[in-house]
C-alpha cells in the first residue's frame, strides 16, 4: 500500500500544528494521553473492564495473546472513546494510543468492526495513514533531526519521547535524519574551509 502523494508532508505538518496547540516546540515529546485529553477523547484501559468482560480481559492480557489486541476506537454517535491494552509496554501503549488519535485527527469515519461476511472490517488506506501519522506525532521530523544533532543515545531518546526502540529506529530511518544531519554538517564544513582558505 502506498500513501497518497503529499501525505507524509501533511502528516508532519499535523504533528507540528498539534504540538503548537499543546504549546510545545516542534522538537518536543508529545504525550498521547495529554493529547487525548486536549481532544476530549476519553481513554479507557482494558484492565479497568475486568468486571464487565472478565473473559476477554483475561485472554488479551496474557503474554501469549496480548499482541492480538492493541487499541480500538468505540463510537457513540459522533463521540469517540479509545479502549487500549494497558498490559503492553509503555512505548507500545503510546504507539497504540497515537494510532487511534491519528484516526480522529484525520477525521476518519466510523465503520462497523465486522463486515457482512463476519470478517474484520479493515480499510488498509486509513490504517496506513493513521500508522504514519502516529509515528510523526510521537517523533516529528524535527524531533528526529534533534535526536541526531544532539547525539542523543537510543535509550535517552526512547525515555524522552516515550517510544519503543522499534518506533525510534523507524522514525530515524524514514525521516532520513542521520543522512540529512550528515549532509548539513558536511556542507557547513566545506563552506568553512572555503571561507578560511579564501582569506589566505
Amino acid at each position: 500500500m502506498t500513501l497518497r502523494r503529499g501525505f507524509k508532508k501533511e502528516a508532519n505538518e499535523i504533528a507540528c500544528e498539534t504540538r503548537k496547540e499543546l504549546h510545545l516546540p516542534k522538537t518536543a515529546a508529545l504525550n498521547p494521553w495529554k493529547l487525548a485529553e486536549h481532544l476530549e477523547i476519553p481513554v479507557v484501559t482494558l484492565s479497568s473492564m475486568t468486571d464487565v468482560i472478565p473473559d476477554a480481559v483475561s485472554y488479551f492480557v496474557r503474554t501469549t495473546n496480548r499482541s492480538e489486541f492493541s487499541a480500538v476506537t468505540v463510537f457513540r454517535g459522533l463521540e469517540r472513546t479509545i479502549v487500549h491494552n494497558d498490559s503492553h509496554s509503555t512505548g507500545r501503549q503510546s504507539s497504540n494510543l497515537a494510532h487511534e488519535l491519528s484516526h480522529a485527527l484525520l477525521l476518519h469515519p466510523s465503520t462497523a468492526p465486522i463486515d457482512a461476511c463476519g470478517c474484520r472490517n479493515w480499510d488498509p488506506v486509513l490504517e496506513e495513514e493513521a500508522e504514519w501519522l502516529s509515528g510523526a506525532l510521537l517523533i516529528s521530523d524535527e524531533a528526529a533531526l534533534h535526536i541526531v544533532r544532539t547525539n542523543m543515545t537510543a535509550e535517552a531518546a526512547q525515555t524522552l519521547y516515550g517510544v519503543s526502540g522499534q518506533m525510534l529506529t523507524f522514525r530515524l530511518n524514514v525521516t532520513g535524519a542521520r543522512v540529512r544531519v550528515a549532509r548539513s554538517q558536511n556542507f557547513r564544513m566545506r563552506n568553512f574551509k572555503a571561507g578560511r582558505w579564501s582569506r589566505r
